[in-house]
């Protein structure tokens, strides 16, 4: 396999956008893993097809559309889960369910949509992401990362426990609505490269994969992004010579290594239970003590 792809002006694109879809997905992703709302990111890019829609119905670019349609309606669904209480996942679910019918509708309704248009949206496409797209999508992520490693101390918090975030003084509502625009904003990031149907797996599996291995919140933190970052940038190269859809060998490669990580799991948990049991006791309260001041990062 030689490196013409490196030649290539669409494949520079599309690896630069790789890069930043591997970086911004998990980072975000490892907060709602944390939150358990680990499906957010399908929600999100249901509603952002309305966005992608408006944005050919207007000739307006469409991820900076659908950037603005998924943080209207990641904060809705942020309200939604505060205030919903018993009818809160039907309007949760209308939500959803009107966002991708409206962007299908709005979608062939523009002079400029097509099939092809809503295949590429949903599922990822190589060829079609232009300079402009790199440009929005580098300020995009940009944001993602400033508030993911900016704000980690405050956000692990409030992904852990609320009500103690909430005594300690922490604004957990606007915390809580920050999280739900940077996962807005990271799937109108990664909607180019994997598609907004197959955005929530690489938010997800990359950090359930790192988890199988480290025991501290800076160690899969970490190790996420170096996953997702190898997984979207060898998707896509495959994507080149194989002619396979991005999105879904994206998502495969991410699922793939994550069965890998479980397998090589099990027998480390083994011999880190047999070496605990030999250690002396206290050794294993310093060594407990340093990964509990590991997790608090």
């Amino acid at each position: 396999m030689t490196m013409e792809f490196l030649t290539e002006p669409f494949m520079q694109r599309a690896l630069l956008a790789a890069v930043l879809v591997g970086i911004t997905a998990p980072a975000v992703g490892i907060y709602l893993v944390q939150r358990r709302q680990a499906l957010m990111g399908d929600g999100i890019g249901h509603v952002a097809m309305t966005g992608v829609g408006l944005g050919f119905l207007m000739s307006a670019n469409p991820v900076w559309m659908a950037t603005l349609v998924t943080v209207l309606g990641a904060v809705a669904m942020e309200l939604i889960r505060m205030y919903g209480k018993t009818r809160g996942d039907i309007a949760l679910a209308l939500l959803f369910y009107g966002g991708m019918a409206g962007g299908v509708m709005l979608i062939n309704l523009s002079p400029t949509g097509s099939n092809a248009n809503l295949v590429s949206y949903l599922f990822g496409s190589l060829s079609t992401v232009s300079d402009e797209d790199i440009t929005a999508i580098s300020l995009l992520a940009a944001f993602a990362v400033l508030v993911t490693v900016g704000l980690r101390r405050q956000l692990f918090a409030i992904s852990q426990d609320e009500e103690f975030a909430r005594v300690t003084g922490l604004p957990v509502r606007t915390l809580n609505l920050l999280v739900a625009i940077t996962a807005a904003v990271t799937v109108t990031v990664a909607m180019r490269v994997v598609g907004l149907l197959l955005v929530s797996a690489l938010m997800v599996v990359p950090v359930a994969a790192a988890q199988q291995l480290t025991r501290s919140f800076r160690a899969t933190f970490v190790l996420a992004v170096l996953i997702g970052t190898g997984v979207t940038l060898a998707g896509t190269i495959t994507t080149y010579y194989q002619d396979v859809p991005p999105g879904a060998t994206i998502v495969l490669l991410a699922i793939a290594v994550f069965i890998a990580l479980t397998a090589l799991a099990a027998p480390l948990a083994r011999r880190r239970a047999r070496a605990a049991e030999t250690a002396p006791a206290a050794e294993c309260a310093a060594d407990g003590t340093a990964r509990a001041d590991d997790v608090r990062v």
